[in-house]
């Protein structure tokens, strides 16, 4: 959540930070705002509540300023409610410095308490204007440079931040520092760019520097880059990597939604997931995280996955997979919750952790508790370099690319692969898979991207189905076994893109209460693949039927018995139980993003929801 963008070069800056802003809205924001600085007009700031759209609109009347170092920043409200006033970048109270900033300052309160003693005044609620002003009065105490300012400041704070400050006495740097929420360096030729990630400079360079937890950055114009560490002021030779993004990665590629690109990229992405690690007629499954620790998996007396919203959807599906490949236990646990109940963690647990951006705040501190009390950590992201990548003993990449809608498709079944080839991997080597199941699971996942484009291919009975229903106030998903956190995922992408008020439980738990909810105005969605326990939700689905629910249902091709019951039907390729989920899902995410379009719902951005979660 929220959007950090700056440049200090030889181009123009304005065009560069909006349109890194414009690449940087799936974060999820309510405000946007920037900051030019040149020699004749010094300092001009333009900000405000809305979209960057309305930045420009407003930029447009009122800056007249160009050059050749800006800042920009998309606000996603923590302390203070959406408005111009609150929106960054921020001033000091002599005007001289300038600050973006994604994260929280927990003991901003008492900080700015002193300041004000002090005769610091405040126009804004935030905490970040707290933080500008701390910088300015340890500067000035101290008579320092402003690096060593925000060096100092920073190890008075408490909390999460990626910071870039400017100061107009020294026109030719930004600092940048980061603990807790991502930050990037591009690396020109005379050029530098700052971005919460890459996206926003990758048509400029390929070059990146990804500031570790702890470290800050003097980002000066013809001087090399200079880092860090905020704790002991001590050098960091800083690492730079070629990125592997491109450009058409990040556009939309003529769909008319990011989230619809991304559902219909789910065939090639599950291949390269498996691209390389899976050989099913060599019957390998090879993955260099789970080999160099396999002793450590195989001795486990217990699998903790942690996670936060699609990704705990994966990790309950994961649950499934794990415990029939492996015969190890295992808990899936949220990871916000994981991290505040003083959970027995032992020094022969597993800890996996799921996260799509590699950042999520919740899951971070997570891991940080599993490694402190002895665990064994397990990373599964999708962003290379990311916080968790880098904070995990080890840890596979999902390779799905450049998740740019809020609302996570094909991260959801690029996980689900990443952590049935972990299973299937020790399953075998355990001996608690058989060879012939063993091969015959491997012969299946390589077929999943070709059956994934089939059910794909139900995106016309989709839009059908969702002009019937875009107009109702409630649903509810229904699915057992494997397919049980598949019902959560589908309610969660209904309520995440179109509001509407939705449910996923295990189908036999409908009649413990749920069941008093269904009559005539009530769509219940049942996924019912033949795989499983079909007699038993074709049973759930007649209990459905006898209270005249609208029973929406995702069945196998051919099945007779669900249809005749059901008052719409959407069919899929048939598949293991095991990995039915890969598959079931696709008609449930069509069906939530037809929705929300005819609902007239922002669908890549929704409100209130941002897509990388960097603060509890």
């Amino acid at each position: 959540m929220c959007g950090i963008v700056g440049y200090i070069g030889h181009r123009e800056a304005y065009p560069i930070v909006i349109k890194g802003l414009k690449r940087l809205e799936y974060r999820g924001y309510d405000s946007a705002g920037v900051m030019l600085f040149d020699d004749a007009s010094g300092v001009k700031l333009c900000k405000t509540k809305g979209k960057v759209s309305d930045l420009e609109t407003k930029a447009q009347a009122e800056l007249t300023a160009t050059g050749n170092i800006g800042i920009g920043h998309t606000r996603w409200a923590t302390h203070g409610v959406p408005n111009d006033v609150n929106s960054h970048p921020h001033l000091s109270n002599s005007g001289d410095l300038v600050i973006i900033h994604n994260g929280i300052i927990e003991n901003y309160a008492p900080l700015k308490e002193e300041l004000i003693k002090r005769g610091y005044t405040f126009k804004s609620d935030t905490d970040t204007e707290v933080l500008i002003n701390l910088i300015e009065e340890v500067q000035k105490k101290e008579n320092i440079k402003l690096g060593k300012a925000v060096q100092v400041a920073l190890n008075q704070v408490v909390g999460a931040y990626a910071i870039a400050v400017f100061d107009k006495k020294n026109p030719n740097e930004i600092v940048a520092a980061r603990l807790g929420s991502p930050l990037a360096i591009g690396v020109g030729e005379g050029e530098f760019f700052i971005a919460s990630d890459a996206s926003p400079f990758i048509e400029y360079t390929s070059n990146a520097v990804y500031l570790e937890d702890g470290e800050m950055a003097n980002i000066r114009l013809h001087k090399p880059l200079k880092v860090r560490k905020i704790k002991d002021d001590s050098l960091v030779d800083p690492y730079i990597q070629e990125l592997q993004m491109n450009l058409e990665q990040i556009e939309k590629g003529g769909y008319d939604h990011f989230m619809l690109k991304e559902i219909y990229e789910q065939p090639s992405v599950i291949k390269d997931t498996y691209r390389g690690r899976l050989h099913a007629n060599e019957g390998i499954v090879q993955m260099a995280g789970v080999e160099d620790n396999l002793e450590k998996f195989l001795n486990a007396k217990r699998i903790l996955i942690v996670a936060c919203g699609t990704s705990w959807h994966a990790g309950l599906v994961a649950e499934y997979i794990f415990e029939e490949f492996t015969r190890i236990p295992v808990e899936v646990e949220y990871a916000s919750e994981f991290r505040y109940r003083n959970p027995i963690i032992n020094k022969d647990d597993v800890v996996i952790a799921i996260s799509q951006s590699g950042e999520t705040a919740d899951t971070m501190a997570a891991i940080k508790l599993a490694k402190e009390n002895g665990a064994f950590v397990f990373g599964v992201c999708n962003v290379v370099g990311s916080s968790i990548s880098r904070e995990s003993h080890a840890g596979a990449y999902t390779h799905a690319g450049p998740e740019i809608g809020v609302a996570s498709t094909k991260a959801f079944t690029t996980q689900i692969t990443v952590l049935t080839m972990i299973a299937l991997r020790l399953g075998k080597a355990k001996g608690t898979l058989s060879n012939p199941d063993f091969h015959a699971y491997l012969q299946e996942l390589e077929l999943i991207p070709e059956k994934v484009a089939e059910a794909l291919e139900t995106n016309d009975r989709a839009k059908e189905i969702a002009t019937a229903f875009k107009d109702a106030p409630n649903c509810l998903y229904l699915g057992r076994g494997y397919n049980f956190p598949v019902a959560l995922e589908g309610a969660l992408k209904l309520k995440e893109i179109s509001y509407i008020h939705a449910e996923g439980y295990p189908a036999a738990e409908m009649k413990h209460g749920p069941i008093a909810l269904i009559d005539e105005f009530m769509p219940v969605i049942v996924i019912a693949p033949k795989q499983g326990h079909y007699d038993k939700i074709v049973s759930n689905i007649q209990e459905i039927k006898s209270r005249s629910g609208k029973i929406i249902a995702v069945v196998t091709k051919g099945d007779i018995q669900v249809r005749e019951l059901a008052d719409y039907v959407i069919e899929i390729p048939e598949t293991s139980d095991a990995l039915s989920p890969l598959v079931t899902t696709i008609p449930l995410q069509l069906l939530s993003y037809y929705i929300a379009v005819m609902r007239g719902c922002n669908v890549d951005q929704p409100r209130n929801l941002a897509k990388s979660v960097t603060v509890e």
